[in-house]
C-alpha cells in the first residue's frame, strides 16, 4: 500500500467530511455545540482513524483503527437521519450524504475484512 492519501476510501471519507462541513453550516445556532459539533467530530474521525491505523504501521493496528473509523461511520449515519427527521436537511441532501456514508462504510468493511483474511502486512 501506498501513503494513506492514496486509499480511495480516505479520499472519499475527506469529501464527506466536507459534504458536512457544509451542509451544517446551515443548521440552527441552538445547534452549534450539539448536533453540529457531533456530526462534525464523527465525519472527522473517519479519515483521521483510517489515517492513524496506516501510520501504525501493522496490519492489526490498520484493522483496530479501521473498526474505529467504521464506528464513527454507523453513528453519523444516525446524526443524518435525525438531521434529516427534524428537517435541518431536505430529502436529496440526507440522500446524497446516506449514500456518501454507505460508499465509505462499504470500502471500510471491505478493507477490514481484506486484513483480516489474509496475511498482507501493511506495507504490501
Amino acid at each position: 500500500m501506498g501513503p494513506h492519501k492514496n486509499l480511495v476510501v480516505w479520499q472519499k471519507s475527506m469529501e464527506l467530511v466536507e459534504n458536512i462541513y457544509q451542509l451544517t453550516t446551515r443548521y440552527p445556532k441552538s445547534e452549534t455545540y450539539g448536533l453540529v459539533s457531533q456530526m462534525r467530530r464523527c465525519a472527522v474521525s473517519i479519515p483521521s482513524n483510517i489515517a492513524e491505523g496506516y501510520g501504525r504501521g501493522s496490519n492489526a493496528d490498520l484493522v483496530h483503527f479501521l473498526y474505529f473509523a467504521l464506528g464513527s461511520s454507523n453513528e453519523l449515519e444516525t446524526q443524518i437521519i435525525i438531521s434529516r427527521t427534524l428537517s435541518y436537511i431536505d430529502d436529496s441532501e440526507a440522500d446524497k450524504l446516506e449514500n456518501m456514508n454507505n460508499e465509505v462504510m462499504k470500502m471500510l468493511n471491505s478493507l477490514i475484512y481484506k486484513r483480516t483474511h489474509s496475511d498482507t502486512s501493511i506495507q504490501s
